[in-house]
């Protein structure tokens, strides 16, 4: 197979130099019309194709995106990933996806390669048991900057994009409160996660704006896997005081929690109730959905991180004295299922 053709063989045959050449394909305001014609019309019959990573070393990109999810197949975060990739298209970015499922070292692995492919920045929802974050810190020193969504660790000077879990755990509580509930229990998810934080926020606020008192023995923490969901359950179940209803932290460890409360031969949303988060399709076509789900709007949420990040590669200087932190809030909503 022959070589490519290059600039210069270009130059050679049009006797004319190289950066010539070079600036008549960019269209250089310091070229003539009829030379960048010349140098166009030879390009073309040449199949000439720029070299994309001398491009790549000039402009210090290779407009590439990197993504770290927790679990693509869930239907959430294949969401935010379509509208990572969506407007990553639009702004002339590509794709690189790695997928943590849910560890901590796999995470760590992940952001190692993409570094090494050189990514221009990264967008990422935690992994559940992530604790530390020294492997985004270091991502600083390369100049590769971080938005992270949905899953937002609890640090400060960070990029995000998240739903607001509080005010939608809010409009939860009170949908159940309004409903005739007052013993109100709540399945969390890991005490490290901010979402998780925020959850119990608007728990506590909205006891307090009835005014009910809150009982902490009725929050139990979970690590979201279907084990964690029974024990939580048991635990809950177990009470003196038995809840009649639970906010539980998504719609898949609510799907688990209603299979445990029916082998108890528990009638579901009329001995106990569920409401969760997400709102996923899938809730659509089960026997025995949550009474209602907060609406956390996957798409928007990957749409204006990847926003964010390629601002923030518009823009980077690499020596910016005080940084602007970047988050944007999407206020979420109550969806009501009709569970007759």
């Amino acid at each position: 197979m022959s070589n490519l053709p290059t600039i210069t063989e270009i130059a050679k045959k049009l006797n004319i130099s190289p950066s010539t050449v070079s600036r008549a394909l960019h269209d250089h305001q310091s070229i003539g019309l009829r030379t960048k014609m010349r140098v166009r019309q030879l390009a073309s019959e040449l199949n000439y194709e720029p070299n994309q990573n001398a491009i790549f070393f000039q402009q210090r990109k290779t407009f590439t995106i990197g993504v770290i999810l927790p679990e693509l197949s869930e239907a959430f975060f294949s969401a935010a990933f379509s509208a990572i990739e969506d407007t990553s298209y639009k702004c002339k970015y590509s794709v690189l996806v790695g997928q943590s499922h849910d560890s901590e070292e796999r995470e760590k692995k992940i952001i190692e390669n993409m570094k090494l492919n050189r990514v221009d920045g990264l967008i990422v929802s935690i992994a559940k048991h992530t604790t530390s974050y020294e492997h985004f810190e270091r991502l600083k020193k390369y100049d590769i900057p971080v938005v992270f969504f949905d899953r937002i660790p609890n640090i400060p000077n960070i990029h995000y994009v998240a739903c607001n879990m509080e005010t939608g755990t809010m409009k939860a509580m009170k949908f159940l409160l309004k409903s005739g509930h007052r013993v109100i229990g709540m399945i969390n998810g890991p005490e490290k996660l901010y979402a998780s934080q925020q959850r119990v926020e608007g728990y506590i606020k909205a006891l307090r704006s009835h005014p009910l008192k809150y009982d902490p023995n009725l929050i139990v923490s979970s690590d979201l896997t279907r084990e964690g969901t029974e024990r939580a359950m048991e635990q809950l179940l177990s009470l003196k005081r038995k809840p009649t209803a639970l906010v539980v932290f998504n719609d898949y460890v609510a799907l688990d929690a209603i299979q445990y409360a029916r082998s108890k031969k528990l009638k579901i949303n009329e001995d106990i109730t569920f409401v969760s988060y997400s709102n996923l399709p899938m809730s659509n076509y089960t026997a025995f959905p949550p009474v209602a789900s907060v609406e956390q709007f996957p798409y928007q949420q990957g749409q204006k991180a990847t926003e964010i990040l390629v601002e923030l590669l518009s823009n980077r200087t690499g020596n910016a004295e005080t940084p602007t932190y970047n988050n944007f809030t999407v206020e979420s909503q109550l969806a009501i299922h009709d569970c007759r």
